[in-house]
């Protein structure tokens, strides 16, 4: 809903039959910076199983026969994955930082915008490692079928999906 959304005004746009909450601006900021923290819970945790999955990959008996190719999706995923955890955890860095100073509004549409960069990043970590994987149980061309399907799955689901969603619904 796009009253969920941290940039959200409670303000109806013109022909929006949406109701406002009744709530000040910086109740409206505590609200969205709670429900950006329950987002970030729930995909931070996929982010860490995901960063150990990798991590223990290079330690198995099989990764010294992965060619050159393997390699470097490995490391790039790897990283990937690191830069997603970062993003997903900045949120909490930015509150700290400016807790009990009067920006609320500013840490709400910073910590979105970390996020959102974050997903975009936590899909490229994701399809990577999909690509990784298939390509070492099944071959290469198996490998970028399944890691292009897992990018248009996750941008199709996270980014495709929900604008739909608030353009039929006349929020978008």
């Amino acid at each position: 809903m796009a009253d969920h959304h941290p940039h959200s005004s409670g303000t109806p746009r013109p022909g929006s039959s949406r109701r406002t909450r009744n709530e000040t601006p910086l109740e409206r900021a505590d609200r969205n910076f709670g429900e950006l923290l329950q987002e970030l819970r729930v995909t931070q945790t996929g982010v860490q199983i995901l960063f150990a999955f990798l991590l223990t990959l290079a330690f198995t008996p099989r990764f010294p026969s992965l060619d050159s190719v393997q390699r470097h999706t490995y490391v790039v995923t790897l990283l990937l994955a690191v830069l997603a955890a970062a993003l997903f955890t900045a949120p909490a860095a930015v509150h700290r930082t400016l807790f009990q100073r009067g920006a609320k509004p500013l840490i709400v549409r910073v910590s979105s915008k970390l996020a959102a960069v974050g997903l975009g990043v936590l899909v490229l970590a994701l399809t990577g490692s999909v690509l990784l994987v298939v390509d070492v149980a099944a071959g290469r061309t198996e490998g970028v079928i399944a890691g292009v399907a897992t990018f248009l799955v996750c941008t199709g689901l996270w980014g495709v999906l929900p604008r739909a969603i608030g353009r039929a619904n006349g929020r978008l």
